[in-house]
């Protein structure tokens, strides 16, 4: 249907809904990072978040607007492996919680199953199985298709798929999705251009997350502790970074840094910045 102009002009404009702050609900979005930094602990905590019906279960602190069904479509991690991941999760949420998070969360794990939202048997399982959902997750973007990643017809088309299951289901799509090994090296894995493969993928997204880790510079500038400003060093391992590479819609957002905890449950940390004093008195330690 095509859009009333005249009404446009005149009348008040609706409010735009939001799954977080900056994503949009009933658009594809993507989440980028290195392997193993922590981004399928993130993706599963804000799910989490968004199944979460009642306080208690915003862990990464995302503050969504509203509430509703997710599906999360796991292609990396065999079941045990998602069992296990649950569990420390759950060591940190209240009993409201787990039962809202359990009753809206669906968690199925697909590695082995072959899925291709390419082929039109499987989109209409994918389209069936999530309908009336407020977010899908797909957990990796690699392990749903069979098209040529550095192709940007191929991942226009891609994009344009997740848009259909957006528009059929009336959820959000997030797919989960690697940097390139360039920007790895480089340390942009929080650049716009940091994810592997064609550019189409990012720039016919609307939203673009990144978990990023804590490089040796972030370490030694700063710190989470205030009783003695000592710098994280070589705890680095432990920190990450979230942050926000593209928007179309929304405010722009502040990057946050999360600790990673016993079983890889990530949970926000402060972090300030080490005071020039104190460098100076290290530095003249040092000397002595």
């Amino acid at each position: 249907m095509a859009l009333d102009i005249m009404a446009a002009f005149t009348n008040e404009p609706p409010e735009l809904d939001f799954i977080w702050p900056g994503f949009l609900a009933g658009t594809v979005g993507a989440l980028v990072a290195p392997g193993a930094t922590g981004k399928s602990f993130f993706a599963l905590e804000a799910a989490m978040s968004i199944a979460c019906s009642v306080a208690g279960g915003d862990l990464v602190g995302l503050a969504p607007m509203h509430t509703g069904r997710v599906v999360y479509l796991a292609g990396e991690d065999p079941q045990p492996a998602l069992v296990r991941r649950v569990h420390a999760i759950g060591q940190h949420l209240n009993q409201s919680a787990r039962e809202a998070i359990a009753e809206n969360l669906t968690l199925e794990p697909i590695m082995g199953k072959r899925l291709n939202v390419m082929d039109e048997a499987h989109l209409r399982r994918v389209i069936d199985y999530s309908a009336g959902a407020r977010l899908i997750v797909l957990d990796t973007l690699s392990r749903i298709h069979s098209l040529d990643e550095n192709s940007n017809g191929d991942m226009a088309r891609l994009v344009a798929v997740l848009e259909h299951i957006a528009a059929n289901t009336g959820a959000s799509v997030l797919y989960l999705h690697h940097v390139s090994k360039g920007s790895a090296r480089d340390g942009q894995t929080d650049q716009q251009q940091a994810a592997r493969g064609a550019s189409a993928l990012i720039d016919n997204a609307r939203w673009c997350g990144y978990v990023a880790k804590m490089t040796e510079q972030e370490a030694e500038r700063l710190t989470d502790r205030g009783f003695d400003r000592s710098p994280i060093g070589d705890r680095r391992k432990r920190f990450v970074r979230f942050g926000v590479s593209k928007m179309n819609y929304g405010e722009p957002q502040d990057e946050r840094w999360f600790q990673q905890h016993e079983g890889g449950v990530l949970l926000p940390v402060e972090l300030q910045e080490v005071s020039n004093e104190k460098n100076k008195k290290g530095a003249s330690r040092d000397k002595a």
